[in-house]
């Protein structure tokens, strides 16, 4: 479809853009004398500009079209995306080229600023765990899940995200939105991630010292899946970066920093919002996959 759209386009462009052979007094072929170059090179230089106007003009659809389901996805991901339909249509792009097209149609994300509420309570007399996962390397998906809780804002009161992330897929595996910010939401999210792992996998769990994770009721349901238990010990943000990491990207990419006007209209932003990110975001650290391809059949 879009190698006929861009076709015709392209054949209204060149014919409507015919120009006189004698503009201002001037010929074309005095024009080309005083420039050093020949008539032939003055055309083929002007078909070249026109076919780059049209490439650009489908770029810039494209680029809308997918923005308008992940607002947020940057130069390099969208790149990445409409790479293989813009060569089914006959644009040859480069990556330079491409962002001076996002460029001259401001279409460049500005950076937002992260700012969130604490939601973690660590002052508390629970017992807390060492962080067994600083420095392991990871071969494969359900070896290491990242807990940690955002905040959702409505006109209604506040909602609180509670997810479960694996580690080397970056899928999330787990997850629960509510009023609560107590363990009962957490442990909702724990039970969705564990009726899909797989028979015989042990992910170890980590997340940082709050008091959802370190209760006894969640401890004792690790403990009953004979899941490790691994907290952050001394720079909370650094030690779940990734879990952190994720938080923004919901709240930035998916829309979910905005104030909703009801409950129900964030529980469906946060459920879209987690299919979208799980399902098309594209990650350079999985060498341009999306989380929910990695988690089932790994990096080959």
């Amino acid at each position: 479809m879009w190698k006929s759209l861009k076709k015709a386009s392209w054949g209204a462009a060149h014919l409507g853009a015919e120009a006189p052979r004698r503009a201002f007094g001037v010929s074309v072929t005095a024009l080309c004398r005083r420039l050093g170059m020949s008539r032939q090179n003055y055309y083929a230089r002007r078909r070249q500009r026109q076919r780059e106007q049209v490439d650009a003009e489908l770029i810039e659809r494209l680029v809308r079209r997918e923005r308008c389901v992940q607002p947020r996805i940057g130069g390099r991901k969208l790149y990445r995306v409409l790479g293989q339909e813009l060569a089914e249509a006959g644009v040859e792009v480069g990556r330079d080229r491409f962002f001076e097209v996002l460029r001259q149609r401001q279409l460049l994300l500005e950076p937002q600023p992260a700012a969130f509420p604490k939601t973690t309570r660590s002052q508390h007399y629970l017992p807390v765990f060492t962080n067994q996962i600083k420095g392991l390397e990871l071969t494969g998906a359900n070896q290491v899940w990242l807990s940690d809780i955002t905040y959702i804002r409505t006109e209604e009161g506040f909602l609180y995200l509670a997810l479960i992330t694996d580690k080397w897929s970056r899928k999330v595996v787990g997850y629960h939105c509510g009023d609560s910010l107590e363990a009962e939401g957490c442990l909702t999210a724990l039970e969705q991630a564990l009726q899909e792992l797989p028979k015989g996998a042990r992910p170890i769990h980590h997340s940082d010292r709050g008091c959802q994770y370190c209760c006894h009721e969640y401890v004792e349901r690790l403990a009953a899946r004979q899941l490790g238990v691994s907290m952050t010990q001394e720079d909370h943000c650094a030690e779940n970066a990734q879990a952190e990491r994720l938080n923004g990207i919901l709240k930035q990419e998916y829309g979910l920093r905005a104030k909703f006007a009801t409950k129900a209209d964030a529980l469906g932003a946060v459920a879209q919002g987690i299919w979208l990110y799980n399902t098309r975001r594209l990650h350079t650290a999985l060498g341009y996959r999306v989380p929910e391809q990695v988690h089932r059949f790994g990096l080959n």
